[in-house]
């Protein structure tokens, strides 16, 4: 007994002292920026296309009338955290940052006072940005960002996460040592692929599952893990490398045209992946997306053994006969959704996406596609395809049961196979903001 309470007692002083050295010693800084030649200069518009790669705007772009002026809520699993104000302003936002500052802030989570970013901001994958592009994204809002002299509202989570310090312990435990990128491939092309998808396009942050720490379970393609799926605001992040990813069957082609106009052959995006499309990833030039296409084709995971497919056979028969029998879930599809998915679930390619096999359909959480069925969904404008098609909600026409039985039907209906969900997951989603 006696032992036990000395051992109790000791296991207190270390947390204790555990506590106050999290609180009190300085946080680490990466190495500095390295020293670029004499009057180095990025070249003109190199710092607004990372700007864009990096999908900046995506968070701190609150308001369209105030370009990067923050106070855009951003959704966690520990509440609302509220972007910040990153125009050149003096007094709200970055305009007193050095340039080690503002790489500190990229590549640390570091403010200026030591304070500690949320990891809502992706800096465990910035930290692979170069410094090229560092002092190119400096150069760029330090002078081609209007500044906007507007507070932003203040961050306020529950105890214990509005404690800021212990963001120093989850850094301690997450950040890879090293900063910068070290080509893996010896590939020009597979390379810049590896950099822009694991550096700036941080497309791990939503596709890569993470741990009980909240840690990416891997940042780049040496972890098994790495890219597999996961969730984001509710909505299902596809496995993008698995084998039997969203990507399995698709050419290079129908990749690059996904990327670009936010759809193909077999499928659309909906959700954050919209807004990716639409604000970042239509932008960048045509090589780069073929450099991210190479990358993500690369690390596909050979396919197994063929598991048997079910037959969708049936499903056209019985949507095709259309007896008063049906189930309910069956005619809830025909009566809402069968003039732009058909009988056989496959729509129409680039207009009206293909239900049989989709990854959206057929996730583990379903909540991706209670989200679509009940606020409905607008494809991205872009360049390639400017009609920005959309699909009605139907929040204000069926119940929660009513939806439940339709989400049901489509995820055991043709060749899909998942599980089912209740009323209560249909009541629970629908009385949250929807996330686009």
């Amino acid at each position: 007994m006696r032992f036990l309470l000395k051992l109790i007692f000791w296991l207190v002083i270390l947390g204790i002292i555990a506590v106050l050295a999290i609180i009190l010693v300085p946080a680490h800084r990466s190495r500095p920026i390295a020293q670029l030649p004499e009057n180095y200069q990025s070249a003109e518009g190199r710092g607004q296309y990372m700007a864009i790669m990096a999908d900046c705007a995506a968070c701190h772009t609150g308001n369209s009338a105030q370009p990067f002026a923050g106070g855009k809520p951003i959704d966690s699993p520990f509440g609302k955290i509220y972007a910040s104000n990153i125009t050149p302003g003096k007094r709200y936002g970055i305009g007193n940052y050095s340039l080690e500052d503002f790489s500190a802030a990229l590549r640390d989570g570091l403010r200026p006072d030591g304070s500690h970013l949320y990891p809502a901001m992706p800096y465990d994958s910035y930290r692979k940005l170069t410094d090229e592009d560092i002092v190119a994204l400096y150069d760029y809002f330090m002078h081609n960002v209007q500044p906007v002299e507007q507070p932003v509202q203040k961050t306020a989570l529950v105890f214990p996460f509005n404690q800021r310090w212990g963001i120093r312990l989850w850094n301690w435990l997450v950040l890879r040592p090293e900063t910068g990128f070290t080509p893996p491939y010896n590939n020009a092309k597979l390379d810049r692929g590896a950099y822009i998808v694991e550096g700036p396009g941080h497309c791990g942050a939503c596709h890569t599952p993470r741990d009980i720490i909240f840690r990416q379970k891997g940042f780049d393609a040496s972890s098994p893990l790495y890219l597999t799926g996961s969730a984001v605001g509710g909505w299902s992040a596809p496995d993008l490398r698995g084998a039997n990813s969203a990507l399995a069957g698709w050419t290079d082609d129908d990749l690059k045209f996904y990327l670009t106009t936010g759809r193909n052959h077999y499928s659309s995006a909906a959700g954050p992946m919209n807004f990716a499309i639409r604000e970042s990833l239509q932008y960048l030039k045509s090589e780069d997306i073929d450099a991210i296409v190479a990358y993500l084709q690369h690390i596909q995971t050979k396919a197994g053994p063929q598991q048997p497919v079910r037959d969708a056979g049936s499903t056209i028969a019985m949507l095709t006969k259309a007896e008063p029998s049906m189930p309910l879930g069956a005619r809830l599809y025909l009566d809402n959704c069968g003039a732009c998915h058909f009988v056989n679930g496959l729509g129409a390619p680039e207009v009206f996406p293909r239900l049989d096999g989709a990854a959206i359909v057929n996730a583990e959480d379903a909540a991706g596609l209670i989200y679509v069925i009940l606020q409905g969904s607008r494809l991205p404008s872009t360049a390639l395809r400017p009609e920005d098609l959309a699909m009605p909600g139907f929040a204000w026409r069926l119940s929660d049961e009513e939806v439940s039985e339709l989400v049901n039907f489509l995820r055991t209906a043709w060749t899909n196979n998942a599980a089912p969900v209740t009323a209560e997951k249909v009541a629970k989603i629908r009385a949250q903001p929807y996330v686009d």
